[in-house]
């Protein structure tokens, strides 16, 4: 029986979706894991999969349409099964679908004024990359960096370049075989979407006419005839070349390039698809052991330090041009410190029995946790009994969360990012360790997805590491506040009577006026001091 495929809500805030590319077409033979369509979200752009197998009977919405959520994208069922009832009507056959494309191509090219010269500039075997759209508020793309160079030869899947959008940095692939024959764009260079990228083509073509400037939305139509086919051969090819270079491990595509981001050992996992064959949700579903992660985070942040550095010269002035991700932090940052009435709360915590409890913890085989682990789960359970805390301002209205998630806020060279942590109190100390540490590992590297940044109702920032004893943090937009954690100092402390040595550590909560007043925001701090200086009153 053909099921309906609907378009799915891939961040909390999307409401409609944007088919950016279809990799499937009507009568196409479609398996489990299978990419069918790339989809634009509010926040990025995502490869969706199929969960099920058959043929694509019928397509929803048209490549470069948009739909709203839960609405029809697909119907996938058995090879001239009738699927009238589900479409309300004759659904459209393959020849219907080309012919429609034949005629949105022919209405773009009367409104183009020199399609045909363009197409006799374009040597034979040459294939012209536009700058993409990686999320749905980009206008322009930035090279980072360059990883081909001016005739290098490029194979299908190699990294090309790294594009600086407005959200952060992202690796970019190439389609095609054969060699780089021209940059459009220098490194450290910018320019807007769908212009001349890069040029690949057969070793010593001419390419000096190709890539003259435009008439507006003619550059994308070439490729857009050409990618479809490319596409296709791509994921004909993909089982053989992953069996080699995997032992013959059945992996879908998507799914071998989400374990290298994670560094994920494939041969390690059970696939849940077809024949064993592993699948996208194999890899999300993945737990590294924290054991195997414990030397990874420190040695991501040492070599971040060194990316950031700026040479001193006496008496000469440098320049830094700001990176996209680092424009979109101050505009954020800038909304929130300027529409926010902020206000902070501090106070002092005595560190000595969660110091031991950490101890005894870390005895145990296979564990390892951190202060802030211990941090995190006590703010987590803190605001079970301060739901006020963990609220939105909506104009009109607050909005109380039903869940606690919570956005650990991560240095990166380029600035700051806060993966969320959901639903973390329901989550044990090892669980949050594990997520942590894999999480900055990929924030470091670039290896977070768009909806690991998203759903935040709390942020925790701690610069105790760095040995700050107190600091203030601006709200993550649209918590309604954050907490700042110091370092655990050692200082004198009156302790029944007596002056002895304790570990303190200082905490500030900054809070929006708005949501969150100053007896709410005092009372939560003294429920959190009291789990973090009585760690076992966590289990009641």
């Amino acid at each position: 029986m053909a099921e309906v495929i609907t378009m799915p809500r891939l961040s909390d805030t999307m409401t409609e979706g944007k088919v950016a590319k279809w990799h499937k077409k009507i009568g196409d033979q479609v398996k489990e894991g299978d990419i069918l369509a790339e989809i634009e979200t509010d926040k990025a752009v995502q490869d969706f999969e199929s969960e099920i197998e058959g043929t694509l009977l019928y397509v929803g919405v048209e490549e470069g349409g948009a739909a709203a959520v839960d609405s029809v994208l697909a119907i996938i069922g058995k090879e001239g099964e009738d699927i009238s009832g589900l479409t309300g009507g004759e659904a459209p056959k393959a020849d219907d679908s080309e012919e429609k494309k034949s005629e949105e191509e022919l209405k773009t090219e009367n409104n183009a004024t020199s399609v045909e010269q363009t197409d006799a500039e374009i040597p034979a075997g040459v294939e012209m990359i536009t700058m993409p759209r990686l999320s749905d508020t980009m206008t322009e793309g930035k090279v980072a960096k360059w990883h081909k160079n001016v005739g290098d030869t490029v194979k299908e899947g190699d990294l090309l370049a790294e594009i600086e959008t407005d959200k952060a940095v992202q690796d970019f692939e190439s389609e095609f075989n054969g060699v780089l024959l021209k940059q459009g764009v220098e490194e450290g260079g910018a320019a807007p979407v769908d212009s001349v990228l890069a040029i690949i083509g057969p070793e010593g073509t001419d390419v000096s006419g190709v890539g003259a400037p435009k008439p507006a939305g003619q550059s994308s139509e070439k490729p857009a005839e050409k990618k479809p086919e490319a596409k296709e051969e791509k994921e004909q090819a993909a089982p053989a070349e992953n069996a080699s270079s995997s032992d013959r491990v059945a992996i879908s595509p998507l799914a071998k390039k989400m374990a290298e981001d994670k560094g994920v050992d494939i041969h390690n996992l059970q696939g849940s698809g077809e024949n064993g064959r592993i699948v996208k949700k194999d890899i999300e579903n993945y737990q590294p052991s924290a054991g195997k992660q414990t030397s990874e985070p420190a040695q991501v942040s040492s070599s971040a330090a060194a990316q950031v550095a700026v040479s001193f010269v006496q008496g000469e002035d440098t320049e830094t041009p700001n990176s996209q991700v680092r424009n979109i932090i101050a505009k954020r940052l800038s909304e929130s410190k300027f529409s926010a009435p902020h206000y902070y709360l501090m106070v002092e915590i005595n560190m000595d029995k969660a110091i031991e409890a950490r101890k005894e913890i870390n005895s145990l085989p296979d564990t390892k946790i951190s202060f802030n682990d211990m941090i995190i789960k006590a703010t987590a359970v803190a605001l079970r009994k301060h739901p006020q805390v963990n609220s939105s301002w909506a104009g009109d209205k607050v909005i109380h969360r039903g869940n606690i998630n919570i956005g650990v806020a991560v240095a990166i060279p380029d600035g700051l990012v806060v993966p969320v942590l959901k639903n973390t109190d329901q989550m044990n100390y090892t669980q949050i360790s594990a997520a942590v540490k894999d999480m900055a590992g990929r924030a470091k590297s670039k290896g977070l997805k768009a909806n690991e940044m998203e759903g935040s109702t709390f942020s925790v920032s701690n610069l105790g590491m760095f040995g700050i004893e107190t600091f203030t943090s601006i709200i993550n937009q649209p918590n309604a506040a954050i907490l700042s954690v110091g370092a655990i100092i050692e200082k004198p402390v009156v302790k029944n009577g007596q002056i002895v040595v304790g570990n303190i550590m200082k905490l500030s909560l900054a809070c929006d006026h708005r949501v969150v007043d100053g007896a709410t925001g005092a009372q939560f701090l003294q429920t959190l001091k009291t789990y973090l200086e009585s760690p076992l009153t966590l289990l009641l």
